[in-house]
């Protein structure tokens, strides 16, 4: 390192990395520390146990005395895994986690105590929480919350203290969080899905949608983190000098991953392991210090505690490592940044996906029509998706040539794009099935399979042979709302597709023909959402333009189509959310952006004023006195050959630091006075409008001083320091 106050960076390089102590075969402890079926078959009764599957499986109410039981077998596995508290973990809408934890211990009488732990406060709790956002829905001064208990997603112990997955809902029913109306929309395209099963013979099914998320990641050394004020505080680097080498190479993206990182990943996954997250995949990414982790596919619902689960976990065991993880989609400028994509899909319980062409007419049907009402679906609501993964720090990320562009559209592949025109023409069933696979030429190498589809990493919305990849996720979201967004367009729309088809069987056609002309009108309705080209294109921004897909960037208009009435009758129809949940989480989100942007805006004019011009201010002072010896020692006529090239660093020292200095100041009275602006929606707006740039124009002085003042006294670890890990 070049600076001395990074010197500890040395010890951390050399410290020796925390080994996973060997466990044996990891099937031997997955999921030991979950209250799963296979642990509660130890700590209940048969008939407890169905009746908790029942309510998964069925929806039913759990009936209150077997309540009791498990409240009284979960303490009991609790405590034998080391537990003295418990906590109820819900999602409020800050995009996180929270916890309140509370003792086993209850008094039993003078000087005695007991570990009690009832059915009453499994099932629900008053935990408060009322300063957590609410958009509304309840003032500061109104208290009461409830948090009750969701079955579906086992509880689990950390440490020690016993967590039980639940909803957060206000005193009159509205839904503070996100995981209520994630359970809500899998509960209504799981039944709608049913519904349009039914058309093809298939009663009763239990539909359930699936999500395989993809997390990707930067880490960083702590001693470098602890030195960059906007990292701690924003998660991003706001100022910092591109690095001579960073990606270009793409040296990096699957390379042999790191030692030190190795570690982690090791330690990291055995903790993952034994909360039942089933961690299948690790690599590098594209970018020096991105790194991707992903699991296998599971219920929606599930998948997404596992993935609240995992980034909560991986801060304290990449500390253990001596790193920092960094979630923001775009920590470091002129790097890839980092997304979530989200691998979403609906299928039968034990039994096929919908979005998989079968082996009979029926089948491919079935699949044709599951797959027109999604493209509708995603055609009607390109603006509400785009809100749905829509922040102020993704908007980094989106459209900048590694991330999708900020306009939804949807990839199909050339075969199935192919089945769909020919549908537009014939009024027959198109056959399709899997492509033949091909040969290389190399006896040693087996015939390659080749799928329906290839694959558009540009496409926001791509479908990739069985299932939907939603790519414009951005890594530090809850996927709660874009997956909640997908399941209830979604729902809404097999509503409406199974509607068509009573109208036209009842007018006398055929059930058979009444699939196929509702797909061929559905198909000829949305066919413009359907983009197989490169979404990084100019060229493809104007033709999104041209066929009506919404363009729009600036991140607080995009959230102005939660409040739309098409959005607004999808969610009532739906009973996902209703209209004031739905304004409550627009002012949400309005103001997270005009609260995290200000917090950039504070930093770096802090940085600024407090880091960047007391030390090019010092080393000014340095040429200065040089230059004043240079005069001293020469004579005139030789001044300008000696000094000049000096004397034109401080002009540019000058220059940069007197706009450094006028933007920090001028940044900080544009936020006083928009913080005086009460309309959300107002208030948001000027932060990106007046505040963003302003941002962006500090940011290339404090990157120009980066490059004039000497190496040794520049105060920030440096782009070309935090990018590589040794």
């Amino acid at each position: 390192m070049t600076n001395s106050r990074f010197r500890a960076v040395d010890a951390a390089f050399s410290r020796k990395p925390m080994e996973t102590v060997a466990q044996g075969m990891v099937s031997e402890y997955f999921g030991c520390n979950v209250f799963s079926r296979k642990n509660m078959r130890k700590y209940l009764p048969s008939y407890v146990r169905r009746g908790i599957y029942e309510s998964i499986e069925e929806g039913r109410t759990l009936d209150k005395n077997l309540a009791e039981n498990v409240a009284e077998g979960m303490k009991r596995w609790a405590m034998d895994m080391g537990a003295t508290h418990y906590t109820h973990w819900f999602q409020p809408l800050t995009g996180e986690t929270a916890e309140k934890h509370d003792s086993f211990i209850q008094p039993s009488g003078p000087g005695d105590a007991m570990e009690s732990f009832t059915g009453k406060v499994l099932c629900q709790q008053e935990p408060d929480a009322s300063s957590f956002p609410s958009g509304g829905l309840r003032n500061t001064f109104e208290a009461r919350g409830y948090t009750a208990w969701d079955p579906s997603s086992p509880a689990f112990v950390i440490g020690d203290t016993l967590c039980i997955p639940t909803v957060f809902i206000s005193y009159n029913g509205e839904a503070l969080d996100y995981k209520t109306p994630l359970l809500r929309s899998c509960w209504a395209v799981g039944k709608a899905a049913s519904d349009l099963l039914r058309y093809f013979g298939t009663e009763s099914a239990r539909v359930i949608p699936y999500l395989g998320w993809e997390q990707e990641f930067f880490l960083i050394d702590s001693a470098l983190y602890a030195h960059r004020p906007d990292l701690l505080m924003t998660g991003r680097t706001l100022m910092g000098h591109e690095s001579a080498k960073s990606q270009q190479l793409e040296d990096h993206y699957f390379g042999s991953i790191p030692q030190r990182v190795l570690s982690f990943f090791r330690d990291l996954e055995t903790e993952c392991y034994k909360l039942g997250i089933p961690i299948k995949t690790r690599h590098n990414e594209v970018a020096p210090n991105q790194f991707e982790i992903a699991p296998v596919y599971e219920e929606a619902n599930l998948a997404i505690d596992h993935n609240l689960m995992l980034m909560s976990m991986m801060k304290p065991v990449a500390k253990r490592h001596g790193f920092r993880v960094l979630f923001h989609e775009k920590p470091y400028r002129g790097v890839n940044g980092s997304g979530k994509h989200c691998n979403w899909s609906i299928g039968i319980h034990d039994g096929p996906g919908l979005f998989s062409p079968g082996r009979t007419d029926s089948e491919n049907l079935r699949f044709l029509a599951f797959m027109s009402v999604v493209l509708m679906a995603v055609y009607k609501n390109n603006g509400l998706l785009k809100a749905s993964i829509a922040s102020s720090s993704n908007a980094h990320r989106l459209g900048a040539n590694e991330a999708p562009p900020m306009i939804i559209s949807a990839f199909l592949g050339s075969q199935l794009k192919e089945v769909f025109e020919e549908m537009l023409k014939s009024r027959s069933l198109v056959k399709m099935g899997k492509r033949p696979g091909y040969s290389i030429g190399i006896p040693q190498i087996p015939e390659i399979l080749v799928d329906n589809t290839d694959r558009n990493r540009t496409s926001p919305f791509a479908f990739v042979g069985d299932r939907f990849e939603f790519r414009a996720v951005g890594s530090s979201a809850n996927c709660s709302l874009a997956i909640t967004t997908v399941n209830t367009i979604v729902a809404d729309e097999l509503a409406l597709f199974i509607s068509k088809l009573d109208e036209k069987i009842s007018a006398g056609v055929s059930k058979e023909q009444a699939i196929l002309e509702t797909v061929r009108e559905y198909y000829g309705v949305c066919k413009g959402i359907c983009f197989d080209g490169n979404n990084y294109s100019e060229e493809w921004r104007e033709e999104a333009a041209r066929r009506g897909l919404d363009c729009e960037t600036s991140v607080p208009k995009v959230y102005e189509a939660l409040l739309s009435e098409s959005t607004v009758g999808a969610y009532e129809r739906t009973k996902v959310l209703t209209r004031s949940e739905l304004e409550a989480r627009a002012e949400v989100l309005w103001e997270q952006y005009s609260l995290k942007t200000e917090i950039e805006a504070r930093v770096m004019s802090d940085m600024v004023l407090n880091h960047i011009l007391p030390v090019a201010t010092s080393y000014q002072t340095m040429l200065l006195e040089n230059v004043s010896k240079i005069k001293d020692a020469f004579p005139p006529e030789e001044f300008d050959a000696l000094a000049g090239n000096e004397v034109d660093l401080i002009r540019d020292i000058s220059r940069h630091m007197y706009e450094a200095r006028r933007m920090a100041r001028e940044t900080d009275l544009l936020c006083d006075q928009l913080e005086r602006i009460d309309d959300a929606r107002e208030r948001a707006l000027g932060f990106h409008d007046t505040i963003r740039p302003y941002l962006d124009d500090e940011r290339e002085h404090a990157d120009s001083l980066e490059m004039i003042v000497d190496d040794q006294m520049w105060p920030l670890p440096k782009y070309r320091e935090m990018l590589f890990i040794h």
